[in-house]
């Protein structure tokens, strides 16, 4: 038996009840009281599967994440259930009522999709991969939606399915995998399913080249809460379409294929695009709304002279202005009373850190520097978020 057979045993269930609020601190002597009534293999299992359900609340929340089985490459690869749950809701839009997920590993996307109402087959060729998704969809009342299937993707029969949902594994034995080529399966393999399909929806790294996007695809970037999650490419949508998502929301700026801003001095304000807008290749979008231009030619800082917001960039307002001059800041930093200092860079080797130990910052008062490059130069620029 298994360490997943055993905690879905009523003695294991109820361990991990027992367990779920550990301190990792008290593990050793909790461990030690519960090995005098249980197996010890069992104990192990049941508070390895407690911290699993800890690290895993960030992704999944705390109701869904104390009822659900994860294992570590489980909880590292998940998606997010907000994203995971936007996708879900573009799907049941474009009219989908079934999906093949394809490399669905833990299930957490099977759920999303079975939770607004589309069916499911969800399939992965590991043995405890696969256990863990059908534990998850029982768990949260699923599983009549989800149907899960262990085995090889490449050889399974798509066709009674509206849409097909692909997430290749993007980590090896040395981590992270960048070559799309490298993805398990490939992402080549990937985009011959999607185009076999009447829909498809192909989960990519952010940091895809663009030249990489198949022409007949729509490329989406989604960021939750100003953080980068995922690229996807949509079949059966929009061919040739650009968009990045923002959640919570959601917010979506399209592309419309507007030229480089120009290189400006520095204006009054300062717009810090989202993530998924730069890597969306949008930040001429964002230049567009606020009526500004670009710092530098490589740098996705726009500057402006007026406060135009938008949810698709952040807005500062610039107070100084400084050439990369370290005691200068200091000095101007001491003049301010500032003690708490963002530090942001974009073209500049500093790190943050580094920076904040030589100029040393103390007073009450708050402030942001950046790190850049003002039309090739090194420069630095302070201010705080305009209000």
């Amino acid at each position: 038996m298994n360490d997943l057979d055993a905690l879905l045993t009523p003695e294991g269930r109820a361990l991990l009840d027992e367990v779920r609020d550990t301190d990792p601190a008290q593990e050793l002597a909790v461990a030690t009281r519960l090995r005098r009534e249980h197996p010890a293999e069992l104990v192990s299992a049941a508070l390895g599967q407690a911290r699993l359900r800890q690290r895993a609340t960030a992704k999944f929340g705390p109701q869904d994440a104390q009822r659900m089985f994860f294992t570590p490459n489980g909880v590292e690869q998940s998606t997010r259930a907000s994203v995971a749950a936007y996708r879900a809701r573009r799907m049941k839009q474009l009219g989908v009522t079934s999906v093949a997920d394809l490399c669905c590993g833990i299930g957490g996307d099977a759920i999303a999709l079975a939770r607004a109402g589309i069916r499911v087959l969800a399939v992965d060729r590991d043995p405890l991969t696969a256990a863990t998704a059908r534990a998850n969809a029982e768990a949260l009342g699923l599983a009549e939606l989800i149907e899960v299937r262990e085995a090889d993707v490449t050889e399974v029969d798509t066709a009674g399915y509206d849409a097909v949902f692909v997430d290749p594994g993007r980590r090896g034995g040395r981590g992270r995998v960048f070559d799309p080529e490298a993805y398990s399966p490939p992402l080549s393999w990937a985009v011959e399913a999607a185009r076999g399909a009447a829909r498809a929806a192909l989960k990519i790294a952010p940091g895809i080249p663009h030249e990489a996007i198949p022409a007949e695809a729509e490329a989406e970037w989604v960021s939750d809460r100003g953080e980068v999650k995922e690229a996807v490419l949509w079949f059966g949508t929009e061919p040739g379409a650009v968009r990045a998502t923002l959640l919570p929301g959601p917010r979506t700026l399209l592309s419309r294929g507007l030229p480089d801003p120009e290189v400006r001095a520095p204006g009054r304000y300062l717009y810090e695009p989202d993530g998924a807008v730069i890597r969306a290749h949008l930040v001429s979008e964002v230049a567009d709304q606020v009526g500004g231009g670009l710092l530098d030619a490589t740098i996705a800082y726009v500057t402006a002279d007026d406060l135009r917001p938008t949810p698709y960039a952040t807005a500062y307002e610039i107070t100084d202005r400084l050439p990369f001059n370290v005691k200068r800041l200091k000095a101007l930093l001491r003049e301010r009373q500032v003690g708490t200092l963002t530090v942001k860079k974009r073209g500049s080797a500093v790190e943050p850190e580094e920076l904040r130990r030589k100029v040393k910052p103390q007073g009450p008062h708050s402030a942001t520097v950046f790190l850049t490059r003002v039309a090739g130069a090194p420069a630095m620029l302070l201010g705080h978020p305009a209000g």
